[in-house]
């Protein structure tokens, strides 16, 4: 007879493991397996992991698992039970959206409240009785100021991507969401990294905390195939469409620029190139950028062209790769970017592309993850960066082709190909989907 172990699942109530066992959740992931207990015990929390770990069940399962006890009677309108507060309208839409899948039987009420679209929708559920608010501070503080959404009823508390918080510049906005949360109440915590100023948020919002680290950084990193691509500054798009166009089995690829002009300035040139992409930025509306996200979830669209918005918070499943067009600078962002890829424990692979004035940003890199980048040399627009290039992958000779000779020309000077000595060289051989050989 063999025994089915019990998981911290098996102390959710029926109605809700039906719609996780639905959604093939089995085995907790490490965030989930020492989140959930304290938190059905009503215990406050502070969780250090990225997303991508399972951290916005780790925190929604209990508390639909309390708000949909038919022993507690519901608050009149407009006085939510719970409120979790997310740092971009990408990631308060996604935590929607997982909060739907695990309320499937429970039918907890909720409102998802961010800016840039029409708030009728928005305060129609919340006078529809929404009991959990999942809102950006800037929509939630009007909200507030209208009269529409009160804060004296809050018996559950999140405050998600905190360190991302502060970074937005949105920590007047928090201590004012704060003084107006009731003292006795159910505080979790979360944040990718834990520096003093978050620790010292974190202060003022937990009582004797239950502490949960799960290695911020090293698991995803280790997860992820990474190379780096030395190319002059201005042939970074046409390395970027070579790229794409000789590994179609790329299905989906998200490209990081560190500007807005920067993103619509790749998004142009891949659909120059019929490629099919969109692009998120903060100059998109909310309408534009669901769509994109939508576009690019189901398949439709290859290639998502974002900033760094959406380097946090966008789960999207089995992106093949991405690309950062520059490395950014902080360094830290270089994680959440890469971290798009190998979700749940999968592998996948990141290209960073480097210029030569660039690669100070790359020992920056470097020493945060405590790691080197390998230096890919087999691509049409390799050039030599000094300091970085030294000891890289050997370079293999150049092959002879129509095709080869107009790639590597575009963006030349005067339409020259840049030419190595050897003769021939091969395409670079990337083995599996998503992983370098």
């Amino acid at each position: 007879m063999i025994e089915v172990k019990e998981t911290v699942f098996d102390r959710l109530g029926k109605r809700v493991r039906d719609a996780i066992v639905e959604l093939g959740y089995s085995i907790p992931t490490p965030i989930q397996e020492k989140a959930i207990p304290p938190l059905l015990d009503g215990r406050d929390l502070i969780g250090c992991a990225q997303t991508g770990t399972g951290k916005t069940a780790a925190f929604l399962l209990p508390i639909i698992e309390r708000l949909s006890d038919p022993k507690i009677p519901h608050n009149k309108p407009g006085h939510p039970r719970a409120l979790v507060l997310s740092p971009t309208r990408e990631l308060a839409a996604q935590t929607c959206e997982n909060h739907v899948k695990y309320a499937k039987y429970t039918h907890t009420k909720y409102a998802c409240v961010f800016g840039g679209v029409n708030q009728y929708s928005q305060v129609k559920d919340i006078r529809r009785g929404a009991e959990i608010v999942i809102a950006t501070p800037g929509r939630l503080m009007d909200l507030m100021t209208q009269g529409e959404v009160y804060l004296d009823k809050i018996e559950y508390f999140v405050l998600d991507e905190a360190d991302r918080m502060l970074d937005m510049g949105f920590l007047p906005d928090i201590r004012r969401v704060l003084s107006k949360l009731p003292v006795k109440k159910q505080s979790m915590f979360f944040s990718a990294t834990l520096s003093p100023e978050i620790l010292k948020l974190a202060g003022e919002l937990v009582k004797d905390p239950v502490q949960v680290m799960i290695s911020p950084e090293t698991p995803t990193v280790d997860a992820i195939n990474q190379k780096l691509m030395c190319v002059e500054k201005n042939n970074k798009d046409n390395l970027l469409c070579w790229l794409l166009e000789e590994n179609p089995e790329w299905d989906k690829v998200i490209v990081f620029a560190r500007t807005r002009h920067g993103a619509d300035r790749v998004l142009k040139k891949l659909l120059k190139k019929k490629i099919a992409a969109a692009a998120i930025h903060s100059d998109k509306t909310q309408a534009q950028r669901t769509r994109a996200l939508t576009g690019f979830k189901s398949g439709k669209l290859r290639v998502l062209v974002a900033t760094d918005i959406a380097s946090r918070g966008i789960d999207v499943p089995e992106v093949d790769l991405v690309v950062q067009m520059e490395l950014p600078l902080e360094t830290e962002s270089y994680v959440h970017r890469i971290g798009r890829t190998a979700r749940a424990g999968k592998g996948g692979a990141a290209i960073g592309f480097v210029a030569p004035e660039e690669r100070v940003l790359v020992k920056a890199v470097e020493r945060y993850i405590k790691k080197s980048i390998p230096v890919d040399r087999d691509q049409p627009y390799h050039v030599d960066v000094a300091g970085k290039d030294k000891g890289g992958l050997p370079t293999a000779p150049w092959i002879k082709g129509k095709k080869f000779r107009e790639l590597a020309g575009e963006g030349q000077k005067g339409g020259k190909p840049h030419r190595r000595r050897g003769h021939g060289r091969r395409q670079p051989d990337f083995g599996q989907k998503a992983r370098f050989s």
